[in-house]
């Protein structure tokens, strides 16, 4: 019994310096960096299946402008450019091209599937 209380004992004090309390801070340190000025773009071109979008932007670590685009299901490309700084986001949506959409056929206009199921028979025996 005695073992049983030492060893329990052990085990809460290991487990005390293995998980400190929630009151210890996990950071001694508090970093707090300025923005700093960055610059990126892609793009991605890929004819065979469809996919043609970019991104580009860029800060002065104040104000962020940039802009993407991207080819919707309808056929036409949507372009956003924005810019954002300490008043908020602002963007403007423009749109290239005309939306096509499929032709609308009703079901009476498609013809009956050509699968015939077989026909039911009853077996005897």
């Amino acid at each position: 019994m005695q073992f049983i209380v030492l060893a329990t004992l052990v085990a809460i004090a290991v487990a005390a310096d293995v998980y400190p309390s929630s009151s210890t801070p996990a950071y001694s340190k508090s970093y707090d960096y300025p923005p700093q000025p960055y610059s990126f773009a892609w793009e991605v071109n890929d004819a065979p299946s469809y996919n043609n979008y970019a991104h580009s932007e860029s800060s002065d670590g104040k104000v962020t402008t940039g802009s993407y685009r991207v080819v919707l299901p309808d056929g036409r490309t949507q372009i956003v450019n924005y810019k954002a700084d300490d008043n908020g986001y602002v963007a403007d949506v423009k749109y290239e091209g005309v939306a096509k959409y499929p032709e609308y056929k009703s079901a009476a206009s498609y013809p009956a599937p050509a699968y015939k199921a077989p026909a039911y028979t009853e077996e005897t025996n």
